[in-house]
């Protein structure tokens, strides 16, 4: 089974990412207009600034140069998780047990297509459990969900 380009860059730069100190957030490849764009976002205890993304950039540029995991021509990004994170992966929900989020679904469901509260769990099956400020606990299957991000600031 061949490897998707996301598992293949992250085996390539895995090991010099920690070894500067960092973690991976997460690796997207997508095209935006007409160029392709991959983008590793970092993250640390420290927070990230912008020369923490030049570091990684500059390390990691020459490692995927020779490791030559996409064809043609794209750019290359490094950048900050931010304050507000889209949580993605199963590690991601996981590290933000207990933390304000916003759920948005794919369709409404009992009239809403948003649900704001605090993340309570993460079950197996993947469904997530959001206590609303009211205290209804809402469990939210991940197909259901279009977009799960961590709220800082709230409108």
């Amino acid at each position: 089974m061949k490897k998707s380009i996301r598992d293949t860059v992250r085996e390539a730069i895995l090991p010099t990412v920690t070894e500067l100190g960092y973690r991976i957030w997460d690796i997207t490849y997508a095209k935006i207009g007409a160029d392709y764009h991959l983008e590793i976002t970092i993250d640390s205890d420290n927070g990230i600034q912008i020369e923490d993304c030049e570091r990684v950039h500059r390390a990691i540029d020459p490692i995927l140069d020779e490791a030559d995991p996409i064809e043609g021509f794209y750019y290359l990004e490094v950048s900050s998780p931010g304050i507000e994170r889209e949580l993605r992966t199963e590690e991601h929900i996981l590290a933000f047990i207990g933390a304000r989020v916003e759920a948005r679904l794919f369709s409404a469901k009992d009239g809403r297509r948003a649900v704001r509260g605090t993340l309570l769990s993460l079950s197996e099956g993947g469904a997530v459990c959001i206590r609303e400020d009211a205290g209804e606990e809402i469990l939210l299957e991940r197909n259901e969900i279009s977009r799960l991000a961590t709220l800082f600031f709230e409108e």
